[in-house]
């Protein structure tokens, strides 16, 4: 890997300058993306650290911070730690163009992912209940009783609740629209990991989860998709709330 050199750092801050107005995070993520798909920055360069970034770009460190994290999801740059952030590689190797407007994570693009989602996992849902082993059945669950186990653990409960997704969508039969939710769930996960605050919460998704598991025992497209969407709108409403 190339050394860190404060002179390719100052170059690198020089070529972001000021951001104009807007989200902070959002327009840090996307200046930060413009810089790196202009092939000025080679592959394997050790990123200046956040407080140089944040002084270029006039912001708090937090945004430069939230706005790695969402380029680091996006495979953009890897986040080491004790060593630092690199760009990953090649322009050609990072984000695909027709993605881009993923990392615009302001209020109106976050809206909307949170719509395609709700579409995607409610057709996903009638999908399974039609088509899934009873192998996937058991695995999805597990998943659930992973859940209700861990109502009081935060952390664990989450990766549960991405777990039970994941199974329900491979389940569904369909490579394409497996490949679409990880894109829209990977543009999302940044705010994942706060949608659940408190075990009132975790409680609430539990019982969304156990009724869509419920449909799909019984193997009834319909009341799958219904459950589905009575656990995205409220899922929805978690995920965009305003979080301290």
């Amino acid at each position: 890997m190339p050394a860190y050199r404060d002179d390719h750092s100052a170059e690198i801050t020089a070529a972001l300058g000021a951001l104009p107005s807007g989200s902070a995070v959002s327009v840090v993520a996307t200046r930060l993306l413009d810089l790196f798909t202009s092939g000025s920055i080679a592959p394997g360069t050790r990123l200046p650290p956040e407080r140089q970034l944040a002084a270029s770009l006039e912001v708090g460190r937090s945004a430069v911070r939230e706005a790695l994290a969402a380029l680091e999801i996006l495979g953009v740059v890897d986040v080491r730690p004790g060593s630092g952030t690199y760009l990953r590689g090649s322009v050609s190797e990072l984000l695909p163009q027709t993605l881009r407007w993923g990392v615009l994570i302001g209020e109106r693009s976050t809206a909307e992912l949170l719509e395609l989602r709700s579409g995607l996992e409610i057709y996903v849902a009638r999908l399974a209940a039609e088509r899934l082993t009873e192998k996937q059945l058991v695995t999805l669950g597990q998943q659930v009783e992973r859940m209700r186990a861990s109502v009081d653990d935060l952390a664990t409960f989450v990766k549960a609740d991405l777990a039970f997704h994941h199974e329900l969508a491979s389940s569904a039969g369909n490579s394409v629209l497996l490949d679409q939710l990880q894109v829209v769930r990977s543009l999302l996960r940044i705010w994942v990991d706060r949608a659940l605050e408190n075990e009132d919460d975790a409680r609430a998704a539990l019982e969304e989860h156990d009724a869509v598991y419920r449909a799909l025992l019984a193997r009834d497209p319909d009341a799958a998709a219904s459950a589905m969407a009575t656990h995205m709108t409220t899922a929805s409403a978690r995920l965009s709330a305003p979080h301290a």
